[in-house]
């Protein structure tokens, strides 16, 4: 005679379903987890922390400079802030700045980010003699500060008399320390080594496997190094300000920093140029800024 013995799964057990239902609700699977009064409170206070310097900038290039150097100093809008802006828009010249500030950010942001993904995949999935040495030089390049090689590449620009020319600011700026080895730590767990042999073993050449399996995998932090590598060449300042000139062809950074010259400097002004210099990226980050955070989001899942 047969004897059949039921077994009760873990999960649909009489004492886990009643663990299980002891939960709150958002606290079960599918349910959807809420803030309490306090959470939201603290993120308040971040966002208006955070948003101060911006909105402190957009006060003060809406008033003139005697009222800004008065004690205490204005905390809402004055009548002056469109007037500011035009006078700061041309005075600084700022339309032929925002040109060369987009081209000198998106070629280095593009090149960056291509061979940073590509040496990228090679430190994280190549085998090769020295890897481990050249990484190390790589984050060790990242330590050395670089105000200590602005005199010697300063030389190197002026006898290729590149001097105020936009690309004594690209050349410099078209690899990255950083952007190699944050591509390395990503592409070490989103891509399985698996695929690449597969793709190998369907004779997929070496770039062949960049192209269609490394970029794809890679597109979420090729866009987050992309965003981050554009904001910080658009908001560089010492390097341009050293080998460009405010006529000749600044950046957004060089032309603001000519404006309220003068024995009293007009704050007013130097607050509306850099409003204005900062609008572009504000703009840039609420069009992509959805798609980067559902890009990483889309990596970690598949990570």
């Amino acid at each position: 005679m047969a004897v059949t013995t039921t077994v009760t799964p873990p999960e649909t057990s009489p004492a886990t379903a009643q663990k299980r239902s002891l939960l709150p609700k958002s606290a079960r699977a599918g349910g959807t987890l809420h803030g309490g009064p306090i959470a939201y409170a603290i993120l308040i206070v971040f966002t208006i922390v955070s948003l101060f310097p911006l909105i402190w900038t957009a006060i003060a290039a809406s008033r003139d400079n005697q009222r800004l150097a008065e004690n205490p100093p204005p905390f809402w809008f004055g009548a002056n802030l469109f007037k500011n802006l035009e006078i700061a828009w041309k005075d600084a010249n700022l339309g032929e700045a925002f040109l060369n500030t987009t081209i000198v950010a998106g070629i280095s942001a593009g090149t960056i980010v291509v061979l940073s993904t590509i040496a990228g995949f090679a430190f994280a999935k190549l085998r090769f003699r020295g890897r481990n040495a050249l990484m190390l030089i790589v984050i060790g390049t990242m330590m050395v500060p670089p105000q200590l090689s602005v005199i010697p590449l300063y030389m190197m620009v002026a006898k290729l008399d590149w001097t105020d020319q936009l690309q004594a600011v690209i050349f410099p700026s078209l690899v990255s320390a950083f952007g190699v080895f944050f591509m390395r730590q990503y592409l070490l767990q989103a891509l399985p080594d698996e695929v690449i042999e597969a793709a190998r073993v369907d004779g997929a050449s070496s770039w062949r496997v960049v192209w269609h399996v490394v970029f794809p995998a890679a597109r979420p932090a090729m866009a987050v190094l992309g965003m981050l590598t554009f904001v910080q060449t658009w908001n560089d300042f010492l390097w341009p300000f050293l080998v460009l000139t405010q006529t000749g062809n600044p950046t957004v950074q060089v032309a603001v920093a000519g404006l309220g010259r003068g024995y009293t400097p007009d704050q007013s002004l130097i607050m509306a140029g850099a409003l204005l210099g900062t609008l572009p990226l504000l703009l840039v980050f609420a069009i992509f800024g959805k798609q980067i955070v559902g890009g990483i989001m889309q990596g970690a899942v598949k990570g």
